[in-house]
């Protein structure tokens, strides 16, 4: 039974057809211009528009054409053949610039079989509003990017560090040394001593100071973030993680350089990635199977015995050995005495510039009880007592040791003056206990060394101390005598 009056289903070719012929019908009456290529670049299709616009006499036909001989230096061949989409792009047409957008076609299999081109705007005023927004954000993320590429470049050189003392020399010596290299570098020395800022000046002498110069603490990150934070992350690596990934500090200091703080608190669940990436330059995110290439250099920083942890088992005896390549020791202030004066003058020059005023100057008294003082947190403890004086001295211009009371002991007397009873021939002066403590642990380390030929575990025996407790002291020696491997 027929039923009157409706029309057959279109098939889905004839829909197609009409789908085909009603963009081509829009195109032609909403766009300035339009035309298709196929995929051997020929001209397939014009619209009237886009013909008077080219200023085509209409009675040539251009059906069949190169596209390049209707439209000089036209991207449409690359589109048809790529099947890579153009969406925007700004092209002399004549005397006027238009904005056209290039499409490819695509048959039912996904294979491109042509293109379609038109003219979105044949005038660029009407973009201005959208052009003047694009350039605006253009220019606050170039604006961001020398922000953030500021941040990581080297804060200090090596005129920051101050100092004329043999220790300060022959520290600044070595770091130069390192800075002509490109080798791993290790420094070690007491908290406070200024590793940061000789990471910085190694930094900003090396071949690597126009790279980024990324700092991280070990100590300062919770294990569990550790990883994510040094080596990056995959999308979903872990609960919370970003959809894009993390990237990690080492890709962030490609190119340049990576400074790890605090690297004797590494969890030893870590070590062996950080050896990977030393070895063979690679990093492999948290969460992904591939591995990334990285050209990073590192500087690494211990207050911590590692050698010490090494014997414990707390640290990874190669990746110590990978890491001391370059030892630099930085010395205590308490070595550096003859310094104190000049970097407390430059801490208080840094205080004025903060605050806006305070002392312009040390009394000679004060410098003296400075001088005297032994600085076991060295120069973090010594700005934070020049602080605190600072606040206290208020408008002087002078800062006196009665601004010191209670922040610093006073300056330890003289024998005689501790004495009346001593003779003049007899006069002895007073040295700090800490000074005659750490000579005399010098001299009964060096000689249990020497009555054992060098071995460590029997010099710490003889000495009555754990094998750490030797390393921990041994460790503050520059001259010790060389070892033979421990029984």
């Amino acid at each position: 039974m027929v039923t009157r009056g409706r029309k057959p289903r279109p098939s889905e070719e004839d829909i197609r057809r009409q789908t085909a012929r009603s963009i081509a019908e829009l195109f032609d009456g909403l766009y300035d211009g339009a035309f298709a290529v196929d995929l051997e670049g020929r001209v397939t299709w014009m619209n009237h528009k886009f013909k008077a616009l080219l200023g085509w006499n209409g009675l040539e036909p251009v059906e069949g054409r190169p596209v390049e001989e209707v439209v000089p230096n036209s991207m449409m061949r690359a589109v048809a053949e790529t099947g890579r989409p153009n969406l925007l792009d700004i092209v002399p047409i004549g005397e006027r610039q238009v904005v056209v957008s290039r499409i490819p076609l695509m048959d039912d299999d996904g294979v491109s079989t042509g293109a379609v081109g038109v003219i979105l705007y044949d005038r660029l005023d009407a973009l201005k509003p959208l052009v003047a927004k694009f350039q605006g954000l253009q220019k606050d993320l170039e604006q961001a990017r020398k922000a953030l590429a500021e941040s990581r470049r080297a804060k200090y050189g090596f005129a920051s560090i101050l100092g004329q003392s043999a220790p300060a020399r022959q520290m600044k010596r070595h770091a130069r040394q390192a800075a002509a290299r490109d080798a791993t570098v290790l420094l070690l020395g007491e908290t406070g001593t200024g590793k940061e800022l000789l990471a910085h000046a190694i930094h900003a002498a090396g071949a690597r100071a126009q790279g980024p110069m990324v700092r991280f603490n070990l100590a300062a990150i919770p294990e569990s973030l550790l990883e994510a934070e040094l080596f990056g992350a995959a999308p979903g690596a872990y609960t919370g993680a970003e959809r894009k990934g993390r990237i990690g500090k080492f890709e962030l200091a490609d190119g340049g350089t990576i400074f790890l703080d605090e690297i004797g608190d590494l969890p030893l669940a870590l070590q062996p990635k950080l050896l990977r990436v030393l070895d063979d330059q690679e990093v492999e995110p948290l969460g992904s199977n591939r591995v990334r290439q990285v050209n990073t250099r590192v500087i690494a920083a211990t207050s911590r015995p590692l050698e010490a942890m090494v014997e414990a088992g707390s640290f990874r005896a190669d990746l110590f050995y990978r890491l001391n390549v370059l030892p630099i020791r930085l010395p205590p202030l308490s070595d550096r005495r003859d310094d104190i004066a000049l970097i407390a003058d430059s801490l208080l020059q840094q205080l004025r510039d903060r605050n806006g005023t305070g002392p312009q100057e040390l009394d000679p008294a004060a410098v003296a009880r400075l001088t005297a003082h032994d600085w076991p947190g060295n120069i973090r403890e010594l700005r934070n007592v020049l602080e605190q004086a600072a606040i206290r001295a208020e408008s002087a211009e002078v800062l006196v040791p009665a601004h010191l009371d209670g922040l610093v002991p006073e300056r330890a007397r003289t024998a005689t003056e501790a004495s009346p009873m001593t003779g003049a021939g007899d006069t002895v002066p007073v040295r700090p206990l800490r000074a005659v403590l750490a000579e005399a642990e010098a001299v009964a380390i060096a000689a249990a060394l020497a009555a054992t030929g060098g071995n460590r575990t029997q010099a710490a025996r003889l000495l009555g101390i754990s094998r750490a407790q030797f390393y921990e002291k041994l460790q503050g020696l520059d001259d010790a005598p060389p070892t033979k491997a421990s029984a």
